[in-house]
């Protein structure tokens, strides 16, 4: 039975609309949910809490601008859950979340590519869709249609990166690097990132690998995987550790032993890249690595980097807080060309855009453009390097806030 008091709420907000010649739906300006779903807790939580602290900001521009327009002002509603520490955690958050929060339009989030995988398993099958920075080349592979891969894929990082650095390196010492070690993490997005760089990138290179070292976080003790680096002195070192207290184990062994400053080392990921980084193992340690991510506050963004700084209190803005702002961004521009609050309808115009310009500025390679797995056309990397205690951006050169430097040994 239609409840009579709401039937005449309705019946005369649509009268005063047609006295006063507007027109607009009863619900038009109820909030719209969009969820970020990240680790908040446990080994990886700083990286959730850069997330976090991006979609905030992002949710507070889009709502002092008006909200989504086609939807009468309609504010964004951000519903914040903690992915938890474990892959397991965050399939339960993620089930969780699609049947406490029906109304979801979307979701972003995860970071850590093995937790990207398990929740989009569920937001698939919910038909939520879901924008992710996360790496691993597995997220788009699976035939999914509503997984939406802003960043490079592992893969394409190595094939885009390594030449590049290797051009940096021969400019620097006048000859290039012959030879490499690599000690990796065995998480998602890493193990692709290493299998691409030990199968194909360093071979076609003519570049030998000394030592190659996998490891499963956390990681207890680095002796043995840095005494390599030090028996077998590769030309450079690549490294990869998906959280900070790993890579901080592995840094202040790489000191210990005395490489520091000596070896070069190439990193993967924006964990090598997080202010938390800096406050464990301290500047002098972490002078001159390279990371490789996929997005990061470049040219052209020191507006908004400037206010996020002053806003969060942050010292810079990483890839995940970047990348989270833009995610929010682009589905504020699916839910004004939608103009209705539907999950499907988002995903469609996310599946048709070809944007170089609003939400696309946000990422590296200012154009969005996505295939049919899902994957964005337009994603370029962008390698950071830490200078001063801080990390720049140092390519694309069109992206750089300053010029890499390659030490020699």
């Amino acid at each position: 039975m239609i409840n009579r008091r709401r039937m005449l709420t309705t019946t005369l907000g649509a009268t005063t609309a047609l006295a006063t010649g507007f027109s607009f739906t009863a619900r038009a300006a109820d909030p719209v949910q969009i969820a970020l779903i990240a680790p908040l807790s446990g080994a990886w939580a700083r990286q959730g809490e850069l997330m976090k602290i991006g979609a905030e900001l992002a949710v507070k521009d889009i709502n002092a601008a008006g909200g989504i327009k086609s939807l009468g002002g309609a504010p964004i509603e951000l519903v914040i859950i903690d992915a938890g520490d474990s892959t397991e955690k965050a399939k339960n958050a993620a089930q969780r979340m699609v049947s406490e929060y029906p109304k979801l339009v979307g979701a972003t989030g995860a970071w850590l590519s093995s937790f990207t995988l398990s929740i989009s398993e569920v937001t698939e099958r919910a038909g939520l869709p879901m924008l992710t920075v996360s790496y691993a080349d597995q997220i788009t592979s699976r035939g999914f249609k509503y997984i939406f891969q802003t960043s490079p894929t592992a893969s394409r990082m190595v094939s885009d990166a390594m030449p590049s650095l290797m051009e940096l390196a021969t400019k620097a010492t006048g000859a290039q690097p012959k030879s490499a070690g690599m000690i990796f993490d065995n998480t998602a997005s890493v193990v692709p990132f290493a299998a691409a760089m030990r199968d194909k990138m360093l071979p076609s290179l003519g570049i030998q690998i000394k030592f190659d070292e996998t490891f499963t976080p956390p990681l207890a003790d680095a002796t043995s995987m840095v005494q390599k680096a030090r028996s077998t002195r590769p030309d450079f070192m690549l490294m990869a550790a998906s959280n900070v207290p790993d890579a901080k184990l592995l840094l202040e062994k790489f000191n210990e032993f005395g490489l520091n400053g000596r070896l070069p080392v190439v990193s993967n990921g924006a964990a090598m890249g997080a202010p938390a980084l800096l406050k464990n193992v301290g500047a002098d340690l972490l002078e001159n690595l390279f990371t490789i991510v996929a997005n990061w506050g470049k040219k052209g963004q020191e507006d908004l980097v400037a206010r996020f700084k002053q806003e969060t209190g942050e010292p810079w803005m990483t890839q995940d807080s970047i990348s989270t702002y833009g995610d929010l961004q682009l589905f504020a521009y699916a839910l004004e060309k939608a103009g209705k609050a539907d999950k499907e309808a988002v995903a469609e115009v996310i599946r048709n855009v070809d944007l170089t310009d609003g939400p696309a500025s946000y990422y590296s390679g200012t154009r969005l453009k996505f295939d049919e797995n899902g994957r964005n056309e337009g994603a370029k990397l962008v390698v950071v390097q830490w200078q001063g205690g801080e990390p720049k951006a140092v390519f694309p050169h069109e992206s750089a806030v300053a010029d890499a430097v390659w030490h020699k040994q």
